[in-house]
C-alpha cells in the first residue's frame, strides 16, 4: 500500500515507523529533513505542510491511496478536503471535523448544545473590553486561550501563570495584539485535578481506545517554568493509569463517543485519531480540549506497543470499517523529550545533535527524531523539541530507567531534559493528588 504522510515531527515518525512495520510504501512530505522519517520512505519532498497544492500534486505524482496527516495546521487548511477530491483516502479529519480543535469556541458549543457530560463553563469574544467585562462578573478561577491553533503553547491559568485580574488582562491584550490564535480569546472554567490523554482510532461511527498517557506540558522539574508544547509522558502496562480507575476512563470514551457522534449529526463525519485532554476531577473527567490527531508526544508512547497493523487501522478509519478490537502490547512506556535550551521562550536552535540508535535500542529504548534538521551533511536542533527517547518494559518504573539510560546516546549543544517524568516519586505526588480531590485517606 502506498501511503502519503504529512509532517516532520516527532508524532509524525511514530506514525510512519509504526507504518513501516506494516509494510506500507512511505511517500513524506515535510517543511524539515527528518532523518527519522527520510529512512523510512520510498520518497520524500520537502515543502510547507500548508501548502496543500504542492502537497497534493507529490500525492499525485507518487500515487498513492491512502493519506496520513500529522499536525494540526494542514488540517485546518483543509489537506484533506482537497486529497479526497484527487481520489486520495484520508485517515485524518476534514477541515469541518477538524474545528473540533482549531476552534476552541467550536469545540464547547457542540458539547454544549448537544449536552454532552464534562463540558465547562466558557465564553468567548472577538475584543478585550467585552472580554474585560465578562471577567469582573466571574466568581471562579479561570483560564484564558486563545480561540484559535497555538501549538499547545497558549494556554495560561489563573493561580499558576496569572494572578491577579491585571496579569489576566494584559495576556488578553497580548492575544487580540498580536492575533495569537487569529479567532480572539476564550475564557474557561479553572478544573481541579489531574490530566490524562485518552486517544482513540475512529472511522466516523466506531471508537477503538489507545492506552491512557499522562503528558506534563511545563518545561522544568517540579511542574514549574511556562508552558510547553510537552515536555514528555508515560504510559502504564494496564493501559489505565495509577490514579485512573477502569470507569473514569470508561466515562471519558463515553464523551469522546458522543462527541463523535454529535459531529456526524452536525454533517461533518471524523475520521482519523482523536486527542481527548482530560481533567480528573472530584466529579470525574471534565474535557480541557479535543484535539483532531494524535499527541505529540502521546504518539510515541502508544505507537511503539501497537499489535495490530497500524496501516490496516489507517484504511479502517479511512473507509468506515473499523472495529473496536485495536491491540496494544502490556507495556508501560516514558518519554523524554530532548529540546534546545530556552524552549518555551526562546530556543537556541541551529546547533549540532547526535543520536547513537543502536545504543539506545539496546537500552531498552526508541528514538524518535522530531524539530531538528539536516544542514550542510549535518543534523541540528529547531526551535522547538528536538529528540524524543522512549523507554518501553513492564513497569513505569523500568520503562523511566530505561529512558534515562538511553539518553546518554543523545548528545549535543545547549539542550536539555526534563528528568522528573515517569519517576516514582512524580507519579505518586499525583495518585496522592487524586486520593486528596476525592476525599480519600
Amino acid at each position: 500500500m502506498k501511503v502519503l504522510t504529512v509532517g516532520g515531527g516527532g508524532r509524525e515518525h511514530a506514525a510512519v515507523e509504526a507504518l513501516y512495520r506494516s509494510g506500507a510504501e512511505i511517500y513524506a512530505v515535510m517543511k524539515n529533513a527528518n532523518p527519522g522519517i527520510i529512512k523510512r520512505s520510498k520518497g520524500y519532498r520537502l515543502i510547507d505542510e500548508r501548502n496543500v497544492d504542492a502537497v497534493c500534486g507529490y500525492a499525485a505524482e507518487c500515487g498513492v491511496e491512502l493519506a496520513f496527516i500529522g499536525p494540526e495546521a494542514p488540517l485546518e487548511s483543509g489537506i484533506v478536503d482537497s486529497l479526497e477530491k484527487i481520489g486520495v483516502m484520508c485517515a485524518s479529519p476534514t477541515k469541518a471535523a477538524a474545528r473540533i480543535e482549531t476552534s476552541k469556541t467550536f469545540m464547547r458549543e457542540l458539547l454544549e448544545n448537544h449536552k454532552i457530560k464534562g463540558n465547562l463553563g466558557f465564553a468567548s469574544f472577538d475584543n478585550a473590553k467585552d472580554t474585560s467585562a465578562y471577567i469582573r462578573t466571574v466568581d471562579h478561577e479561570i483560564v484564558v486561550k486563545p480561540v484559535g491553533l497555538t501549538g499547545g503553547k497558549g494556554v495560561k491559568v489563573q493561580g499558576e501563570h496569572l494572578h491577579s485580574f491585571d496579569d489576566i488582562m494584559e495576556y488578553v491584550n497580548e492575544i487580540f495584539e498580536n492575533n495569537i490564535g487569529g479567532a480572539g480569546v476564550i475564557i474557561e472554567e479553572k478544573a481541579v485535578g489531574e490530566e490524562f490523554t485518552q486517544m482513540v482510532f475512529c472511522d466516523g461511527v466506531t471508537i477503538s481506545p489507545m492506552p491512557l498517557v499522562q503528558d506534563h506540558k511545563r518545561a522544568h522539574e517540579g511542574d514549574v517554568g511556562p508552558n510547553t508544547g510537552g515536555m514528555g509522558s508515560y504510559t502504564d502496562a494496564d493501559h489505565l493509569l495509577p490514579f485512573v480507575t477502569a470507569a473514569e476512563r470508561a466515562e471519558a470514551l463515553d464523551i469522546i463517543q458522543r462527541i463523535v457522534d454529535a459531529l456526524r449529526s452536525e454533517g461533518c463525519t471524523y475520521r482519523g485519531p482523536m486527542y481527548g485532554q482530560f481533567m480528573l476531577t472530584a466529579d470525574g473527567p471534565r474535557i480541557i480540549e479535543i484535539n483532531a490527531r494524535f499527541g505529540d508526544p502521546e504518539a510515541m508512547n502508544v505507537l511503539p506497543i501497537l499489535k495490530t497493523s497500524f496501516a490496516d487501522v489507517c484504511m479502517a478509519m479511512a473507509t468506515g470499517t473499523l472495529r473496536n478490537d485495536v491491540e496494544f502490547e502490556n507495556k508501560a512506556t516514558v518519554c523524554k523529550y530532548v529540546v534546545p535550551e530556552g524552549y518555551g521562550v526562546r530556543s537556541k536552535a541551529g546547533l549540532p545533535i547526535s543520536v547513537d540508535e543502536d545504543a539506545v535500542l539496546r537500552c531498552g529504548a526508541i528514538a524518535y527524531y522530531a524539530n531538528v534538521d539536516i544542514v550542510d551533511a549535518k543534523l541540528v536542533t529547531g526551535t522547538s523539541r528536538s529528540v524524543g527517547v522512549v523507554g518501553m518494559a513492564e513497569s513505569i518504573e523500568k520503562a523511566e530507567s530505561n529512558c534515562e539510560d538511553a539518553l546518554r546516546h543523545v548528545n549535543g549543544e545547549a539542550i536539555f531534559v526534563r528528568h522528573d517524568i515517569g519517576k516514582r516519586e512524580l507519579v505518586q505526588r499525583r495518585v496522592d493528588h487524586m486520593k486528596e480531590i476525592r476525599g480519600v485517606r
